[in-house]
């Protein structure tokens, strides 16, 4: 004898189960579950080093609905508002820093009025990836504060509405003076 839940309790694993597509309302896309933190690293903390490299990781959720489409990065404190970043130096990969996998080819544009780095991922990395953005300034800010960068994630799609990851916080220290 069949049992009665049986048949809705199905319907409901397949719904459960069914892949997540990117919600796209009025021509916008938009994450379904957008990615929610970013980790930042950079080995060199003090006044004006160079070889500096800003790593800003995030993991894009299972069920996120769509691939990350790029990234929007803006200068949002610090005294220092004159130090370059170098676009055509920024790259990406799939993992964190030091543990690097496959590469992401990259398209990125520095604003210098409004301190923000623009990158567009030309391969949308895919939901259930971590990935790393690898941002080289010409060399680290000329004067010891701590700087903020607010980090937006943008879906891949038509229109994307980018989705906040918070900030990523770096202390820059004087040198050691003997």
């Amino acid at each position: 004898m069949r049992n009665p839940w049986m048949l809705p309790a199905l319907v409901a694993l397949q719904v459960l189960a069914a892949p997540v597509q990117a919600l796209e309302l009025n021509g916008q896309t938009w994450f379904t579950r957008p990615p929610w933190k970013v980790d930042f690293t950079n080995y060199y903390a003090y006044v004006g080093q160079t070889g500096a490299t800003y790593y800003f990781t995030l993991t894009l959720p299972e069920e996120a609905g769509a691939g990350l489409g790029g990234l929007v990065i803006q200068q949002t404190r610090g005294v220092d508002r004159n130090f370059q970043f170098a676009p055509e130096r920024t790259k990406a990969f799939v993992g964190r820093p030091r543990r690097e996998g496959a590469s992401i080819p990259v398209q990125a544009q520095f604003d210098e009025q409004e301190r923000r780095v623009t990158v567009q991922f030309l391969q949308p990395p895919q939901p259930g990836q971590t990935i790393t953005l690898a941002l080289k300034p010409w060399n680290n800010p000329f004067q010891a504060d701590t700087y903020m960068f607010a980090v937006q994630a943008l879906p891949a799609g038509p229109n994307p509405v980018p989705a906040s990851l918070g900030f990523a916080t770096m202390p820059i220290f004087d040198g050691i003076r003997l």
